[in-house]
């Protein structure tokens, strides 16, 4: 549960630190589009929500349990993330080189968080 608690966490700030740094280009790779002005400044918001929501979901040095708000809120933050990179791919407006691939890598961390939140208490 640590492990998977721990690479989602670092995924998510890692993201997040490149949302920070520079916008446009996580957008041109996950969106096939450019971004500026105001567009930045949002990602850079959700760069800084991603990073803060890895940094809080980095797991300590207690337990991590089914029942831990971190793994909700990962589990929570990737289910929508699958979806709404899905929507957005299959709509073929916004799909740049790592849309798909971003998909793939949300759903998969969806189903092992939902697995662990519904594994039974000692598991």
């Amino acid at each position: 549960m640590k492990r998977l608690l721990g690479l989602a966490a670092v995924l998510e700030a890692a993201t997040g630190l490149a949302l920070i740094i520079y916008p446009p280009l996580v957008t041109r790779l996950l969106l096939g589009d450019e971004v500026s002005g105001a567009g930045e400044a949002l990602g850079r918001l959700a760069g800084f929500a991603l990073l803060g929501l890895g940094l809080a979901c980095l797991p300590g040095l207690g337990s991590a349990g089914a029942t831990t708000p971190a793994l909700r809120a990962l589990l929570a933050y990737n289910l929508l993330a699958t979806l709404y990179l899905f929507y957005l791919g299959i709509g073929g407006r916004l799909v740049g080189t790592l849309l798909w691939p971003a998909v793939v890598i949300h759903a998969v961390l969806t189903l092992l968080l939902a697995r662990a939140w519904r594994a039974p208490v000692g598991v």
